[in-house]
């Protein structure tokens, strides 16, 4: 008996009915000859793929993992995330059933497969970047990033926050204390009562009451444990049916899952790197995604472009240290001033020979002694002079009888957010490209 290393399909080029070959099932134009001839390229013991088992019993010969790899890749590139539908897909689709050579691996194989082979298929990812590079699909010069909420594997109800622990928490202590005085009353009414007779049971559901509380014990313990394991891990979340998903908010939209982020190359919109967070915020991503996609394009700069949700000092601060020129519109944070025709800080003009600011009606702020740490900005402080400002004909729209004199806070590396608005000032149409290139991947998901 030969044993095999594999499971074996059949040959394409066997003879058959409806068509006469499997080979015949697909055109030589068919994109699944692009994924068969790219996983055949691959060396995926040096990716880190394992055997994955066939599920069928002793004697069963595990699946080639370049098989699964091909229908994990199929179903990637049409959005069939499901293992019981890729299973489903394998035994019908025509298109499959040549990929795979007619197997029809079980969807816990499937579900298997992904789980153990996680860091292997990102690497894939990796080798499918050095394959467009090689093809001359990407351009290495431009990129613009954006990010999207995906859903993950649990409930918006199921995602349990610091604040709703200790909130229940509280509750059930509350509930705890009320049973404890319903159980001193019970025995208080108890003692009262007359002996009971020999064949009375002298209860009068004390011992539900008990349960109730026995329960409510459990349920703060568990409340408890859950509170401290975020406590040591940092976190202020957490899922137990998905345990990466967060819920994340922006603009109104509320999800149980992820912030995709990727970086779409400027020549063909192909994505060039990509990065899975669970901070429902993009303004710190914006250094990470661009050097992800600047080592995958195998470049020494790099142009990234995003929106202003991205606008972040220090992650400017880092592009601009690492080859990476940041285009990043800053949103507008002054119109509710403007509305009350007050003057906004960025109408003071800062005059880096003196180190000094000048306000709208000239006259100078100058630096104080020591610095202020505001989160993780370290920042000068600038003040204007009390005699300045009471003779000045633009006090009742700087200062306040409270405040009589007007500071400006100036970050420690703020010559990096100036050096980048002066290179906004003509980016309208980078902006513009950026919108065509950042949406439209995303724009495809969704279609």
């Amino acid at each position: 008996m030969t044993n095999r290393t594999f499971k074996t399909g059949v040959s394409r080029h066997q003879a058959s009915f409806l068509p006469p070959r499997v080979e015949d099932y697909v055109g030589g134009d068919n994109p699944v000859r692009a994924i068969e001839a790219f996983v055949a390229a691959l060396d995926l013991g040096r990716l880190g793929f394992g055997h994955a088992g066939s599920g069928g019993g002793a004697g069963q010969p595990p699946y080639d993992p370049a098989d699964l790899l091909k229908l994990y890749l199929y179903g990637y590139t049409n959005r069939i995330r499901s293992s019981r539908a890729l299973e489903r897909e394998a035994g019908r689709n025509l298109e499959l059933i040549w990929l795979m050579k007619q197997l029809v691996p079980g969807y816990r194989t499937i579900a298997n497969f992904r789980r153990d082979n996680w860091k292997a298929l990102k690497a894939t990812n990796r080798e499918f970047v050095l394959l467009m590079r090689e093809l001359d699909l990407l351009g290495g010069e431009v990129v613009a990033i954006d990010g999207a909420f995906f859903d993950g594997n649990a409930s918006k109800g199921s995602v349990k926050t610091q604040r709703k622990l200790a909130k229940r928490l509280a509750e059930i202590e509350r509930e705890i204390e009320a049973y404890g005085a319903t159980l001193d009353a019970n025995d208080s009414a108890e003692a009262e009562r007359p002996p009971a007779g020999p064949e009375g049971n002298g209860g009068d559901g004390g011992g539900d009451v008990a349960q109730k509380v026995a329960g409510l014990m459990a349920k703060r313990t568990t409340l408890k444990a859950d509170l401290a394991q975020l406590e040591e891990n940092g976190q202020t979340q957490l899922s137990r049916t998905d345990k990466d998903a967060r819920l994340l908010s922006k603009n109104g939209q509320v999800v149980a899952g992820y912030n995709v982020q990727i970086a779409v190359d400027d020549k063909h919109k192909l994505i060039a790197a990509s990065e899975v967070v669970n901070d429902g915020n993009d303004a710190g991503q914006l250094y990470d995604v661009a050097k992800a996609a600047r080592d995958e394009l195998g470049v020494e700069t790099l142009i990234a472009l995003a929106d202003c949700g991205y606008y972040n000092g220090q992650t400017l601060k880092d592009c601009e240290e690492n080859g990476i020129v940041a285009y990043v519109p800053q949103a507008r944070r002054t119109a509710r001033l403007e509305a009350q025709d007050r003057i906004s800080h960025e109408a003071f003009a800062y005059e880096a020979e003196a180190n000094v600011y000048r306000c709208p009606a000239g006259s100078l702020l100058r630096p104080t002694q020591g610095r202020k740490t505001n989160g993780n900005r370290i920042e000068i402080r600038y003040v204007s002079r009390k005699s300045d400002c009471d003779a000045c004909a633009l006090r009742a729209r700087c200062v306040s009888v409270k405040t009589p004199t007007r500071t400006v806070q100036r970050w420690e590396h703020e010559a990096v957010l100036e050096r980048h608005r002066a290179r906004m000032q003509d980016a309208d149409g980078r902006m513009r490209r950026r919108a065509e290139l950042a949406e439209h991947p995303f724009g495809i998901r969704r279609a």
